[in-house]
């Protein structure tokens, strides 16, 4: 398994922002991760990237613990919703300083960051200082410093927002061919038309609770009894939301 948890939690005094989650993810899995907002999906990541401490509970990624945070910074690769980056420094400087903590060679640096570079249309803007850039340009920086480790599990948080069409199009497809050469893909959105075109299975969190785990098809057949068999509405029905989380 890439991710296993055993009744993991994490707790903010009397608030339980997971609650008792176990799960078993396999190799090459696309995971799709949905909850409301506050719903304890942000919280989740953080425990399986060692960035959070938790309560109770254990978990491993890639067959490493979660408090191994060195060993499981080398097998695993981060988008969080707002990218962290260096505003000083240019995309190019980043990328690099990125690469290196890796400890990747300069020919493999140099190999994949232009492949990436072309990839997300970044050319042209690469030696600019990152405090020039866009939210969507910022975004796309992000995710090839999460992946050009080639990491063996990739926790993405929003992926798509703040992306033009295009470049949400291009993101989609290289979740795709990074699940196809077995890197597993853990993925957290509110654009649930992403979730159901890319995910293998989606769980669904609910105040800290996992309340369902299933494949897309499966979750849309919960409702279809009730004339509806759509990914929204099998949603609303497990959250006990009116309206789609924004």
């Amino acid at each position: 398994m890439s991710i296993e948890a055993t009744d993991l939690s994490k707790y903010y005094g009397d608030i339980k922002a997971v609650d008792s989650l176990s799960l078993d993810i396999p190799h090459g899995t696309i995971y799709g991760f949905l909850g409301p907002n506050g719903a304890g999906k942000t919280t989740t990541m953080r425990l399986f990237t060692a960035l959070t401490e938790p309560t109770t509970g254990t978990a491993s990624i890639a067959g490493v613990p979660i408090h191994d945070r060195a060993a499981l910074t080398e097998r695993i690769g981060y988008l969080p919703a707002d990218p962290p980056v260096f505003e000083e420094l240019t995309g190019q400087e980043y990328l690099y300083y990125v690469a290196r903590l890796h400890e990747l060679e300069r020919e493999q640096i140099v190999e994949r960051l232009d492949s990436y570079i072309e990839r997300f249309d970044l050319v042209e803007d690469i030696d600019r200082r990152i405090e020039g850039y866009s939210t969507g340009m910022r975004k796309k920086v992000g995710i090839i410093g999460a992946v050009i480790h080639n990491p063996e599990v990739l926790f993405l948080d929003e992926p798509t927002s703040g992306l033009d069409p295009r470049a949400a199009r291009t993101m989609r497809q290289m979740i795709g061919e990074l699940a196809a050469r077995d890197m597993t893909v853990f993925l957290s959105t509110h654009i649930l038309p992403v979730v159901e075109e890319l995910a293998d299975t989606i769980g669904v969190i609910h105040e800290g609770t996992l309340v369902a785990e299933a494949s897309p098809a499966q979750l849309k057949n919960r409702v279809e009894s009730e004339g509806e068999s759509d990914l929204e509405s099998a949603f609303l029905e497990l959250t006990q939301e009116r309206d789609v989380p924004t």
